[in-house]
């Protein structure tokens, strides 16, 4: 599984997470009470404003590490990228490598052909020549 595809597995298996906690939640907010002592019926003002804190605090991180995520997410791939970028320009190198030594090899294998070409037709030459001599010379006889 590559890095994107567990980002989105991830994604959705904590906005599932997310929802099942809003759902259960809701549902403890609603059950009902079953006996309220009279301590409890006296307003506190500040039990609402306790509890929203924490909530808006992890609230806070959550949002933040879920951006930090994402960023590490987006560097992940652009290392991938850039590797593989890499990796191509290093590719195309040894094959260019490889194409100009094969063009070498062809270049000296026709030079040394052509040499040799030469070489054979000089001493053939030189043997006609000496053919020729060998024939007159017998041939006076």
């Amino acid at each position: 599984m590559n890095p994107k595809e567990r980002a989105s597995r991830a994604r959705k298996e904590t906005m599932g997470q997310a929802q099942n906690d809003r759902r259960k939640a809701n549902e403890e907010a609603m059950e009902p009470v079953a006996e309220v002592p009279e301590e409890a019926t006296e307003p506190v003002a500040e039990v609402p404003e306790q509890a929203a804190e924490p909530l808006a605090e992890v609230l806070g991180r959550a949002a933040r590490a879920y951006t930090a995520y994402l960023e590490a997410e987006q560097e992940v791939a652009k290392a991938y990228k850039e590797n593989e970028q890499q990796l191509e320009e290093a590719h195309k190198k040894a094959e260019q490598q490889a194409k100009d030594a094969y063009d070498e090899g062809i270049r000296q294998a026709l030079s040394a052909r052509d040499e040799a070409m030469e070489q054979a037709g000089k001493v053939r030459g030189e043997m006609m020549e000496q053919a020729w001599k060998v024939y007159a010379t017998r041939s006076a006889q």
